[in-house]
């Protein structure tokens, strides 16, 4: 049995069957690897930026090249700390992600607060929010995201909002299942995913404040200064890999 970035010998169906019934969360791997999911957020940039490209304006094919640059340069930083806690838990596997730092005495992990720092400029980024980008903002030498979006209407502009929406809402999650995986339903039991929602609710409260927080006391930067701040988030999601292979090896 495959699990993430580990195997795990089964010899016989038996054994098999009580390796799922001692780790059911790990049987979902197929649908949680991390490295896929990357794989899915770059997809979709393609896709709006060559739907933004489509409309045949100079303000379309301007948003979709910066669209991609932020996408080059803040993709390795996510990679970088995907990998950091794949080696906490020897997987790449979100549910065995969660599994393990769930049951993990409370301790500040330095390698996790770097992957953390990291993974809030990334999304940051991503999901075009102050500082990288501004998403009310209309002036065409500043906006990424909106200059895609510009000739839209109707519909389409609806679909394209609500895809936007559901990309922070997915990175939000994904930051708050590697970081702070506490609460998160562990077993396939409907009354144990009802209880997970009013925390999960009251994380994204947080999480939503605290965005709110940083919006209010950051100005939108340069686009010329984004390449700066994805490096950055690079820089600090390799000194967490670091860290974690030379000081936290044995932990």
């Amino acid at each position: 049995q495959y699990t993430g970035a580990r195997w795990i010998t089964a010899d016989t169906p038996t054994e098999l069957r009580e390796f799922e019934n001692a780790y059911p969360m790990r049987m979902a791997h197929d649908a949680a690897d991390t490295l896929a999911l990357v794989g899915v957020f770059g997809l979709a940039r393609i896709f709006i930026s060559l739907a933004a490209m489509d409309v045949g304006t100079a303000f379309g094919s301007l948003g979709g090249r910066r669209e991609m640059l932020v996408g080059f340069l803040a993709e390795p930083a996510l990679l970088m700390v995907i990998f950091t806690m794949a080696l906490i838990s020897q997987s790449t596997s979100v549910a065995t992600i969660v599994e393990t730092l769930a049951h993990r005495e409370l301790v500040i992990y330095p390698s996790l607060a770097f992957a953390g720092i990291a993974f809030t400029f990334v999304s940051l980024a991503e999901n075009a929010r102050v500082p990288v980008d501004n998403p009310a903002t209309h002036l065409e030498l500043t906006m990424i995201h909106e200059a895609m979006i510009l000739e839209y209407s109707g519909r389409h502009l609806a679909l394209i909002e609500w895809a936007a929406s559901l990309k922070l809402y997915a990175y939000s999650c994904l930051g708050l299942a590697l970081f702070f995986p506490w609460g998160i339903a562990e077993r396939d039991n409907f009354l144990a995913m009802v209880a997970a929602v009013p925390l999960l609710l009251i994380k994204l409260g947080i999480g939503g404040f605290l965005l709110a927080a940083i919006e209010t006391v950051n100005a939108k930067m340069r686009i010329f200064r984004a390449p700066e701040f994805l490096g950055t988030a690079f820089l600090l999601a390799v000194l967490g890999l670091l860290v974690r292979l030379l000081l936290e090896a044995r932990a």
